[in-house]
C-alpha cells in the first residue's frame, strides 16, 4: 500500500498511476556526433532523447509541440482538423475554465476532451501564470527583461494596479472578466484540474519576474516548495476519491529564474517528490533558455517527461530539445494567425502585405496541410483583408501543422542520426 501523503508527499503515487508512464527512445548523444564546436556552443554535453508518454487517451511520441487549446479550443480551429494536422495533445488553461464555463461543467461533461470532442491526451496548466499575470496587468505576458533592482520589489505593468497578491496560503486575484474576487491555492488548483479531467496537470506555483530581487526569488522558492507538496497531498486525496476516473498525472513546475543555484535546487527538491513529470517554467531570458534547461535537466530524474512551458520558435525549440526538454507549447502559431502571420521554411511572413493580392500559390509550396493543399495566398489574402474569420482558421491550421512537422521531424533525425544537419538547416533557412 502506498505510504499516508499526509506525512510523506514524497511517497508512492496510488495504483492508478500505471495509466500514465514514460519510457526513453534513444538519446542524442547514442545517434548523432555533434563537433567540438558544436559542443562548445551548447555548453556541454547534448541532452536530448527522444521518448514515449502514455496516459489513458493515447501516447505522445516526444519530443513533441503541444497545441494550446486555452479556453477548451485551440483558436479557430476545429478539433478534428487539431488532429488532421499532426497534433499529439492539446493543452487548456485552469484559470480561464474556472471562470468560464466553470470546471464543474467540464466534469459534469465528462472531462476536457469529451467536452470540446477531443480524443487525444490533454495537459491542463495550473493557472499560475494567468493568476500572476494578469493580476500584474501584463495581459498575455510578463515583462521578462532584467533589471538592477531597485524600489519596491513588485512588477506591475505601468499604468495598472496589482490584481492579485500572494500569501502563504495562496492568491487573491480579481478576474479580468468581471472584476470579482476569487482564491487560489495549492488544494484548489488541484481541485479545480481534477474537475477538468485532463490527462496530465501541473502543480500550484508562483511565477515572479526578472525584476523581482534575489531575496524574493528565494521567498518564493521555497513557498512554490511547500505549495508542490500541499499539491501532491491534495492530488493524493483526490485520486483516491474520484473512483473510476483515469489517472491525471502531476507535474511539477520548476522555477528559480535566472540563478543556477536555485534552479539546481528546485529541482533536487522537486524531484525528490512523487511527480510525474516537470513543467520548467518562470523568468528566464532567451538567450539563456538553452543554459537553464541544461541546469534543470541534469539535475532531474531522467525517467520522467519534462515540459517547457511557452516557446514555439524554431531556434528555442531546437535549444530546448537538444538540452532535454521532451514537450513544449506555446500559443504563437494561432495568435500571429489572427494578424495574417503565416509560418515558411524561409522565415515569418505577414500575408497582409500587397504582393499577395495576385499570389495564387498555397501558403508553403509542398506543405500537406488542408489550407496549402485547397487555398491560395490570394485568397487567404482577401479574406483577412475582408476581415473574414476564415482567415485565422486557415493560417492557424498551416502555422500549427509548420510547427508540429517541425518537431516531428527533428524527432525523427534524433532516431537516424542527423539532428544536426537538419537543424542547421532548418535555422539557416528560417533567418535568413
Amino acid at each position: 500500500m502506498p505510504a499516508n501523503p499526509e506525512t510523506n508527499p514524497s511517497s508512492a503515487l496510488p495504483a492508478k498511476q500505471s495509466d500514465f508512464s514514460f519510457r526513453v527512445g534513444k538519446r542524442l548523444s547514442e545517434t548523432c556526433s555533434p563537433s567540438p564546436e558544436q559542443v562548445a556552443e551548447n555548453g556541454g554535453a547534448f541532452l536530448g532523447r527522444t521518448g514515449t508518454i502514455s496516459t489513458p487517451h493515447g501516447e505522445i511520441q516526444t519530443p513533441a509541440f503541444i497545441a494550446v487549446g486555452t479556453k477548451a479550443t485551440v483558436k479557430a480551429v476545429l478539433p478534428e482538423a487539431v488532429a488532421d494536422l499532426g497534433a499529439q495533445a492539446v493543452l487548456a488553461n485552469a484559470y480561464h475554465l474556472y471562470l468560464q464555463p466553470g470546471a464543474d461543467i467540464l466534469d459534469e461533461a465528462g472531462g476536457l476532451g469529451a467536452f470540446m470532442n477531443w480524443q487525444g491526451p490533454t495537459f491542463t496548466d495550473s493557472g499560475g501564470f494567468q493568476v500572476m499575470s494578469l493580476g500584474s496587468g501584463f495581459k498575455k505576458v510578463i515583462d521578462m527583461k532584467s533589471v538592477d533592482h531597485s524600489g519596491p520589489d513588485d512588477a506591475v505593468a505601468p499604468g495598472k494596479e496589482r490584481l492579485a497578491h500572494v500569501d502563504e496560503e495562496g492568491v487573491w486575484f480579481k478576474s479580468h472578466l468581471n472584476g470579482d474576487k476569487h482564491r487560489f491555492s495549492p488544494e484548489i488548483s488541484m481541485n479545480v484540474q481534477h474537475q477538468i479531467g485532463a490527462d496530465i496537470m501541473f502543480a500550484f506555483d508562483e511565477l515572479t519576474t526578472l525584476q523581482n530581487s534575489r531575496g524574493y526569488q528565494e521567498e518564493s522558492l521555497e513557498r512554490t516548495r511547500r505549495w508542490a507538496e500541499r499539491c501532491i497531498t491534495e492530488h493524493f486525496r483526490l485520486t483516491g476519491e474520484r473512483t473510476g476516473k483515469p489517472y491525471q498525472a502531476l507535474f511539477g513546475v520548476i522555477q528559480g529564474a535566472q540563478y543556477e543555484d536555485l534552479r539546481r535546487k528546485a529541482c533536487r527538491d522537486l524531484g525528490a517528490m512523487n511527480f510525474d513529470g516537470f513543467g520548467i517554467g518562470g523568468a528566464l531570458e532567451k538567450e539563456n533558455l538553452g543554459t537553464i534547461v541544461r541546469w534543470c535537466n541534469e539535475e532531474l530524474p531522467e525517467d520522467k517527461p519534462r515540459h517547457l512551458l511557452g516557446i514555439s520558435e524554431p531556434d528555442d525549440i531546437f535549444t530546448a530539445i537538444e538540452n532535454g526538454a521532451d514537450t513544449f507549447d506555446c500559443v504563437s502559431p494561432t495568435r500571429v494567425a489572427r494578424n495574417s502571420a503565416f509560418y515558411h521554411p524561409d522565415g515569418r511572413f505577414n500575408l497582409s502585405g500587397a504582393k499577395y493580392k495576385r499570389d495564387f500559390g498555397p501558403l508553403q509550396e509542398g506543405c500537406d496541410c488542408y489550407a496549402c493543399q485547397n487555398y491560395s495566398r490570394a485568397y487567404i489574402h482577401h479574406l483577412f483583408k475582408s476581415k473574414e474569420m476564415l482567415s485565422a482558421t486557415l493560417i492557424s491550421i498551416h502555422n500549427e501543422r509548420f510547427v508540429v512537422k517541425m518537431v516531428d521531424d527533428a524527432r525523427l533525425a534524433i532516431e537516424d542520426g542527423s539532428f544536426f544537419e537538419f537543424k542547421a538547416e532548418t535555422l539557416r533557412r528560417y533567418y535568413s
